[in-house]
Formats: C-alpha cells, sequence, structure tokens
C-alpha cells in the first residue's frame, strides 16, 4: 500500500494504568482528532484497564504516527488494524 493512499481501519489501545496514562491518550488523540471518525471506550474492571478502540480514516503515515505515539507511553499496548477502501 502506497503510504499517501488512504486507509480504513481500527486501533485498539489497551491502557493498564488509568490513573497515569488517561490523560496523555487523551491529549494525543486529540491531536489527531481531524483522521478520528468514532472512538468507544470502555473501562475493563475484572483485569483493571480500560480499552479505547478508534476507528480511523487516514493515510498509513498518519495512522503510524497516532499509534507511535501512543505507544510510547507507559503502561499502553496499541496494535492496529488496517484495510484499504
Amino acid at each position: 500500500m502506497n503510504t499517501s493512499e488512504k486507509a480504513i481501519g481500527t486501533i485498539t489501545v489497551l491502557v493498564k494504568d488509568r490513573s497515569e496514562s488517561a490523560s496523555k491518550v487523551n491529549e494525543i488523540v486529540s491531536q489527531f482528532s481531524s483522521i478520528i471518525i468514532g472512538r468507544l471506550g470502555l473501562p475493563y474492571s475484572g483485569r483493571d484497564l480500560s480499552i479505547i478502540t478508534l476507528i480511523v480514516d487516514a493515510s498509513t503515515d498518519e495512522i503510524g504516527a497516532l499509534t507511535g505515539k501512543i505507544g510510547q507511553i507507559a503502561g499502553i499496548s496499541v496494535k492496529s488494524s488496517l484495510i484499504r477502501a
């Protein structure tokens, strides 16, 4: 896939320490709000974590920049799944 082509995808973010990480994640998500077309956040008290799913429409470079920034935060796991549309 050419990195300038747009892709539709999902980004799943697992937040292990909400009190430490949530504000940082929200700040980065706000910076990339122009490529995010949907967001779902769920607390999962059974495992003491939160799950955030982002639906994005962007180039692979933009998606990589978003996941890269989020992935640098301590206590965060992030994965993306993309499809050319």
